[in-house]
C-alpha cells in the first residue's frame, strides 16, 4: 500500500478493535492503543483473558465478534497483534463482520490473509504500525505533538526518531517534508 492510500486509510478509520491488546504497559499493543486514543479513535480492545475489564478506559470485548457488536457502529479497521500463524483467522474473522480494514503488525507476515482480504474488498496493511507510520504521514500534525509521543509502542526505529519516516520506507522514500 502506497503513502497516499495508508494516509486516505488513518483519515476515514473512525473504530478501531486491536486485537491481541495488553494490560502491561511495556508491550507495543498497550502503546499503540494509547496513541490511537490519544488521536481520537474509538478502540475496542479485544483479549479473552481481559474481557470485561477496563483498559485505558475502554471495556475489553473477549472476541471481535463482541467488538464488532458494539453499538458505535461497524469496525473501520481490525488491528491484529498476534502471532504470524495466528493473523490468518483473525483476517478471516474481520471479512466475515464487514471489518473495512485489517493492519498486521510490524513482524506480522501472512501474504495468504492479506490477500484474502484485499479479494473480498478490504484495504490491507501488514508488517507495519500505525503508530509510525500516522507521524511519519501527518509531519504536520506529528510536529505539534510532544517528544514523548514518538514511540509509544516502543518500537525502536532510528530513521523515525531521526525524522527520516519509518525503517518500513522503501529505498529512495520521500522524506517527510516532501509529503503533503
Amino acid at each position: 500500500m502506497d503513502d497516499t492510500a495508508l494516509r486516505d486509510l488513518l483519515a476515514r478509520t473512525r473504530r478501531v478493535a486491536l486485537v491481541g491488546a495488553s494490560a502491561n504497559p511495556a508491550r507495543p499493543s498497550h502503546g499503540v492503543m494509547r496513541f490511537l486514543l490519544a488521536r481520537g479513535y474509538a478502540v475496542v480492545p479485544v483479549n479473552p483473558g481481559l474481557a470485561g475489564q477496563t483498559l485505558l478506559g475502554q471495556r475489553v470485548a473477549a472476541d471481535l465478534e463482541e467488538a464488532a457488536r458494539d453499538p458505535a457502529g461497524p469496525l473501520d479497521m481490525v488491528d491484529v497483534f498476534r502471532a504470524s500463524d495466528q493473523a490468518g483467522a483473525v483476517v478471516d474473522e474481520a471479512i466475515r463482520l464487514g471489518a473495512r480494514s485489517v493492519w498486521l503488525q510490524l513482524g506480522v507476515v501472512d501474504e495468504a490473509a492479506l490477500q484474502r482480504a484485499r479479494g473480498a474488498g478490504l484495504a490491507a496493511v501488514m508488517d507495519r504500525c500505525p503508530a509510525i507510520e500516522w507521524p511519519r504521514l501527518r509531519p504536520d500534525l506529528a510536529a505539534r505533538e510532544s517528544k514523548q509521543h514518538q514511540q509509544p509502542c516502543g518500537v525502536t526505529c532510528k530513521k523515525a526518531e531521526q525524522g527520516q519516516g519509518s525503517a518500513l520506507d522503501p529505498p529512495g522514500a520521500a522524506p517527510l517534508d516532501q509529503l503533503s
